[in-house]
């Protein structure tokens, strides 16, 4: 059977993993680019967590700072960011380390990587945990504060949990989103996936097979991530009752 598959469509034989095959750089493609955007999302909860409960609870200029950052980066391109973020910052970096007489450094493209899609990651994570915290019911805090309860073990123990289950859907969004914003770094030479394809297809000219290959390999990553996220969501939402209960 999987000769006469590969007699009718000869260029699936590309695919393989050993050479002359392909396969091999594209796994190894597919594994950078979920390693990025695991490390991008990871520091961009971190941020957001953080820039949540500082755009709420902050004072003046902590809030100012926090809305300028998610707005700008908001307002501008990912792959603007990305260049700016690249080439920029670490040529800044390296000026600093100079004047102060070190040597240069050379950043490596996964930690550049995680930082540049974190940072963009952190700014929408700001905006969709603190929504979650906002639609945490008022009457649960008060609660807690009537009990004494400090304001650290209460965000611990009331709003971090209640949160979780209304911000579920937006940070698996922006999973989906750190996935596919990984392509972006193909620009600046980062042996993601898509470069990896980009570089099978202009070698053997089967431009249809590889790209078709590395978009049935980024609807894998949806499908696995979509199952874990509504299994996640289902936990968070345990012993809450659902929007139609009382109905």
């Amino acid at each position: 059977m999987l000769e006469a598959l590969l007699n009718a469509f000869p260029n699936l034989a590309l695919l393989a993993w050993d050479p002359p095959g392909w396969g091999a750089n594209l796994g190894r493609g597919l594994a950078n680019s979920l390693q990025i955007a695991l490390g991008a999302y990871a520091l961009g909860l971190a941020i957001g967590t953080g820039g949540a409960f500082g755009k709420l609870y902050g004072g003046p200029m902590t809030r100012d700072l926090l809305a300028i950052y998610t707005t700008v980066v908001r307002a501008v391109p990912e792959l603007v960011l990305i260049l700016i973020l690249y080439f920029a910052v670490t040529d800044l970096v390296n000026q600093g380390l100079v004047s102060f007489g070190y040597d240069r450094i050379q950043i490596s493209g996964v930690a550049a990587g995680i930082a540049v899609l974190g940072v963009v990651q952190g700014a929408y994570s700001v905006e969709v945990i603190r929504g979650a915290i906002l639609a945490v019911p008022s009457g649960q805090l008060e609660a807690a504060r009537a009990m004494g309860m400090p304001p650290g073990k209460a965000a611990w123990r009331i709003t971090l949990p209640l949160m979780l289950s209304n911000a579920i859907p937006g940070l698996a969004n922006l999973w989906l989103i750190a996935t596919k914003d990984t392509a972006l770094l193909a620009i600046v030479g980062f042996a993601e996936l898509t470069l990896q394809t980009r570089q099978a297809a202009s070698s053997t000219k089967a431009f249809l097979t590889f790209f078709l290959a590395a978009g049935l390999l980024y609807l894998m990553v949806t499908l696995v991530s979509t199952a874990i996220f509504g299994r996640i969501e289902k936990w968070a939402r345990r012993g809450q009752r659902s929007g139609g209960a009382g109905q």
